[in-house]
């Protein structure tokens, strides 16, 4: 599969934007580091062609996005789908969160992205500089050290166990598609429910211990779309910026965990974004093996208007007593 460049990027949006297809961009454009790519809105084509950036740092996933970009304006908004976007995107139509006649979707290929946390930890901080050079990033540090980093060496843990490289949905594609795959997602998963009770609690103690509730993970899910927060309310007791307790940094994960299940395409947002590392997406994906387990293989997103399991009712549907028997 081509990897799509920056350049051919820009030359779409520029197209699409100056023949009157649509009036605005979703893109990518330079944060304050070369590896902190953010997400932007561009109105017109010299903005496109001075700020618009597509890198091995692009990971963000714009389908969130276009809840409130839809409600603003005249016009079509385009945005680029990566094939795990699409996914969100669809997922995002079956809720009713925005108006399909309002974007428009490019799908584009996509090889993988980079954690820049894998990269530190392969050639230490103090980076100044990250250029891509056929399958190798080239990291030039504030020393004046340069180091090559294969980029599968520091893929993103989503991109490692990649669910499809297939768009699930695009008004247009760039490239060709790719297929869906298999892959060894579940098997972290695994590893944990073979532990004890005990050796869980003690793994999520120390990982959610870590949390700052900056609420990154719940800002940027895609199946956390909710106007009011529970945790932004005053009125439920539960607000609270900072952890008070181990219990509540806990019961924040596991209540949000619960929110999305059913919902959560794996997109591996949260963990993506998180500042602490914390491997967040371990909880949706437990989830979702848990769905496949128990009502049979089921992908959100994968086609828009599908109904998940747990807002299904069916007469086969299993009762606590079965799930029991299964685990065993």
């Amino acid at each position: 599969m081509q990897k799509i460049t920056c350049e051919s990027l820009i030359e779409k949006a520029c197209e699409l934007i100056e023949n009157g297809t649509v009036s605005r961009v979703i893109g990518w454009k330079k944060g304050e580091f070369d590896y902190d790519l953010t997400p932007a809105v561009f109105a017109n084509a010299d903005e496109i062609k001075k700020n618009f950036i597509y890198n091995d740092f692009s990971g963000a996933n714009f389908s969130k996005y276009l809840i409130k970009e839809t409600r603003k304006g005249e016009g079509k908004v385009l945005v680029f789908l990566k094939p795990c976007d699409t996914y969100s995107f669809n997922q995002l139509l079956t809720e009713h969160r925005f108006d399909r006649e309002k974007v428009y979707a490019v799908g584009i290929p996509c090889e993988g992205m980079a954690d820049i946390a894998k990269v530190k930890a392969a050639v230490g901080d103090g980076i100044l500089k990250i250029t891509s050079e056929g399958d190798e990033l080239i990291v030039e540090n504030l020393y004046g050290d340069v180091n090559k980093v294969k980029l599968a060496d520091v893929l993103a843990e989503r991109c490692v166990n990649c669910k499809s490289k297939k768009h699930t949905a695009y008004d247009e594609l760039m490239g060709e598609d790719g297929e869906i795959l298999d892959n060894n997602r579940f098997d972290e998963v695994e590893k944990l429910e073979n532990m004890t009770e005990d050796e869980r609690f003690a793994f999520w103690q120390n990982e959610l211990s870590r949390c700052i509730r900056c609420n990154a993970c719940r800002d940027v899910c895609p199946a956390c779309t909710c106007e009011k927060c529970v945790f932004d309310n005053p009125k439920s007791g539960v607000e609270n910026k900072a952890i008070a307790d181990s219990f509540e940094e806990k019961m924040f994960h596991i209540i949000r965990a619960f929110h999305v299940a059913g919902r959560c395409t794996d997109c591996g947002e949260c963990s993506r974004v998180c500042p602490q590392n914390i491997p967040l997406h371990l909880l949706n994906r437990k989830f979702i093996k848990d769905i496949n387990t128990f009502y049979g293989e089921y992908q959100a997103g994968e086609v828009e208007g599908s109904r998940a399991p747990l807002v299904n009712y069916t007469e086969e549907d299993i009762e606590p007593n079965d799930a029991v028997k299964r685990e065993e």
